[in-house]
């Protein structure tokens, strides 16, 4: 196996995590959760998002996120924005990094946001050329890009395809999606040669959740293929509130300690993004789902 000498772990907890929490958790909350994210080391935080309050509440609070918080140097901190209103909405924030998100599957397209995956593209082409056009950095998620929990299985051509078009408008980086935790190692190694036959593996990551217990196996499937950027949420909070009984992302912490024991270098503290999850957790009302942490 040849594995990279150092991987980016791209931090989704206060945004992804926390969107699918029930408990409401205060501004204050976040903000510290934030804080000691990039006192950890994490050099790539998603914080929030511009989206609708009506469709996820607990991100309503976002502008009030991004003006408390600690900015680290050597830390970049991003925004998910689903169209040209949250754009603005981000940039009059202060947002200087952005994300996207597209569906491979239509069906999840229209149930997350209300318009079919060739809608969805006209409004980012919109989004990309007014980042460009404002030198900031826009990233790309494609969700259900290894399965859909309405139209069940997706084909690997129409990931790459999509991924292709993302990276067209502009997007640094595509992650690819296990939106409701069913990719399995075999999925990821017939998917990755295809997806990387054209694209380099700098401009791929990829995100999964852990339903069936299959993330980090995923993830060790990947490092094989050259891909060194994985995104994952402290405490291995979140889901996704338009896909049914789809849990958790994959945990920060167990991904780390992974990584850490296979030499692989993060630049991030273990105990203190454990540390600050369970500063965290008597504010959910339900235990974490991290091992590790667990463990501790």
């Amino acid at each position: 196996m040849t594995l990279p000498l150092a991987v980016t772990v791209t931090e989704v907890g206060p945004r992804d995590g926390l969107q699918n929490e029930s408990a409401q958790i205060s501004t204050p909350d976040k903000i510290a959760f934030i804080d000691r994210l990039s006192a950890a080391g994490l050099r790539e935080i998603e914080v929030t998002a511009f989206v609708s309050a009506k469709r996820i509440p607990q991100l309503s609070d976002a502008a009030d996120v991004l003006a408390g918080i600690t900015k680290r140097p050597g830390t970049r901190y991003s925004a998910l924005v689903p169209n040209m209103e949250g754009f603005k909405r981000a940039t009059d924030a202060g947002v200087t990094d952005l994300a996207i998100f597209a569906a491979a599957s239509e069906t999840f397209s229209q149930r997350n946001t209300n318009r079919s995956i060739d809608a969805s593209f006209e409004e980012y082409e919109a989004v990309a050329k007014a980042a460009t056009a404002g030198g900031l950095r826009l990233r790309a998620y494609l969700s259900t890009a290894f399965g859909c929990p309405f139209e069940g299985e997706v084909p690997p051509a129409r990931v790459v395809e999509l991924t292709r078009r993302l990276l067209d408008l502009g997007v640094f980086e595509v992650a690819v999606s296990d939106t409701i935790g069913i990719a399995h190692p075999a999925q990821v190694r017939a998917l990755l040669p295809q997806l990387l036959a054209t694209i380099p593996p700098a401009h791929i990551a990829l995100h999964f959740h852990d339903t069936r217990g299959t993330a980090l196996a995923n993830v060790l499937a990947a490092l094989d293929f050259g891909i060194t950027t994985f995104d994952s949420s402290a405490g291995g909070l979140g889901g996704c509130p338009f896909a049914p009984r789809a849990t958790g992302n994959l945990a920060t912490e167990d991904l780390l300690y992974m990584l850490h024991g296979l030499g692989v270098e993060t630049g991030v503290d273990l105990n203190a993004v454990s540390d600050a999850v369970l500063a965290l957790a008597p504010q959910l009302g339900h235990p974490l789902a991290s091992r590790y942490t667990q463990a501790r």
